[in-house]
């Protein structure tokens, strides 16, 4: 299996919702693109986050230095990201790919986030409550339903929103895959907590 998890914007918890996801699936991991804070990218939250044995985390295809839009951020490292170069890892164990930011942050001139999704990839949707973001949740399923891009479900992050989270699974009958609420702090043991919690949806997906 191939889950790709995306966000309705930036900071609504992907790398959060990505490390329990890898944990309960003891998934191999890969994020394609990363932007800024090389020193503690995605990856190594992830590594820091999970704790079987068993998860490979793959190399990022591109490593850009500033935190910021991936196209903005190539260009002041004078390259371009061709998707061409962005070589899905191989590996026999499931695959946890976590995008940049929501699906249409554009990479390119002409590429965005969205177009890194294969066929053969189940979209995570991860959502946070924020005022806005019930818009910004119907317009990225709405998106991807446009691609015909088979969506598994979706996640919410953040302080529970009922009336939020009752009028988005309503309005587009995606599946909630679970919740994950404001902790204190996220470790090992709060991951593997959320795992076992996710476990048997993701399975089921």
């Amino acid at each position: 299996m191939k889950l790709f998890i995306t966000g309705i914007s930036t900071d609504v918890g992907k790398t959060i919702a990505s490390a329990i996801i890898v944990e309960a699936l003891e998934a191999d991991y890969w994020k394609p693109i990363q932007a800024g804070d090389l020193n503690n990218s995605d990856s190594h939250k992830i590594k820091s986050y999970i704790s079987n044995d068993k998860t490979v985390i793959h190399e990022n295809s591109y490593k850009l230095n500033t935190p910021a839009s991936p196209h903005f951020s190539a260009e002041l490292d004078g390259i371009t990201i061709d998707l061409k170069q962005i070589k899905e890892p191989q590996t026999n164990n499931h695959l946890v790919i976590e995008g940049a930011g929501g699906i249409y942050v554009p990479l390119s001139d002409k590429d965005c986030v969205i177009d890194l999704i294969q066929k053969e990839y189940k979209v995570i949707v991860v959502s946070r409550h924020y005022l806005g973001s019930i818009n910004h949740t119907l317009l990225t399923i709405e998106a991807l339903k446009n691609r015909k891009i088979s969506i598994a479900g979706i996640i919410f992050s953040g302080d529970e929103n009922k009336a939020t989270e009752s009028i988005i699974l309503s309005k587009t009958g995606i599946k909630c895959i679970g919740r994950i609420e404001q902790e204190p702090y996220f470790d090992q043991n709060v991951i593997r907590e959320y795992a076992d919690l996710f476990r048997d949806n993701l399975l089921n997906l």
